[in-house]
């Protein structure tokens, strides 16, 4: 059967729902921690960082898009975040010496800031206001990385899609007619890295979801028609936004 849908107009030059730095630091940090940044470009396909390597700098996308991964023991990976314009990279201890947890692929040419970590020492001294506005940053991150744990091994493959889902449906989500359009593009090779599934199976479940009247695909784009049914299959806790974001 096919379905159609009212024309939606809603540009998608807004890539990201809530902009990084804004979200977390006020306009005066945000000023002083760009005021400390030097300025790279790197290529489609560069690695930022890899697991191991010493944690020397933060990474600020000024534009472009970068995936940060994690290692598997059976030598495969996972890809856990997609970062965007605005957003702050530092999978390491920004205040002690320490090496990168994760992994970072730019996965197109990006042009960002970076911030060496014995320059941000000195800014995290200077001013209290802006140590306790970072401090809460790395927590909210931290925290961000165990929820997506929890998605990957607490409600199995299902679960796993359909926080996914939500995930994408609460940073790229726009109203679709009555539904929400995710406003990227995945393919089921893309998703399956991110939960740790393979493609047939991922393909599987997203037929059966589209056979269900839980979601539809027009263009590329998904469709969510039933944000409840994802709810229910993951055991959402209801985190906000800018924890359950992708």
């Amino acid at each position: 059967m096919i379905h159609h849908y009212p024309v939606n107009h809603t540009s998608d030059a807004v890539r990201f729902q809530t902009r990084g730095l804004q979200q977390y630091f006020t306009e005066e940090n945000v000023e002083r921690l760009t005021g400390i940044m030097y300025s790279k470009k790197v290529k489609k396909g560069s690695r930022l960082f890899r697991e191991g390597d010493k944690a020397e700098y933060l990474y600020y996308i000024k534009q472009g898009s970068v995936k940060i991964t994690k290692s598997a023991d059976n030598g495969g990976t996972f890809t856990l975040y997609l970062h965007h314009d605005g957003d702050l990279i530092g999978y390491g201890d920004g205040m002690a010496s320490s090496a990168y947890l994760l992994s970072a692929e730019a996965l197109e040419n990006c042009d960002l800031g970076l911030i060496q970590q014995k320059d941000l020492e000195v800014l995290l001294w200077q001013h209290g206001d802006l140590a306790v506005e970072f401090m809460r940053w790395q927590a909210t991150m931290h925290l961000l990385t165990q929820t997506k744990f929890r998605d990957l091994m607490m409600f199995g493959k299902p679960g796993a899609l359909c926080s996914l889902l939500i995930r994408l449906n609460n940073s790229y989500g726009e109203p679709f007619g009555e539904y929400s359009r995710i406003s990227v593009k995945l393919n089921n090779t893309e998703m399956a890295e991110m939960i740790g599934a393979t493609r047939e199976s991922v393909n599987r479940m997203l037929n059966d979801m589209r056979k269900e009247n839980i979601l539809d695909m027009v263009n590329g784009y998904f469709i969510i028609k039933d944000l409840t049914y994802l709810r229910d299959i993951c055991h959402c806790e209801n985190c906000p936004k800018h924890i359950c974001r992708i």
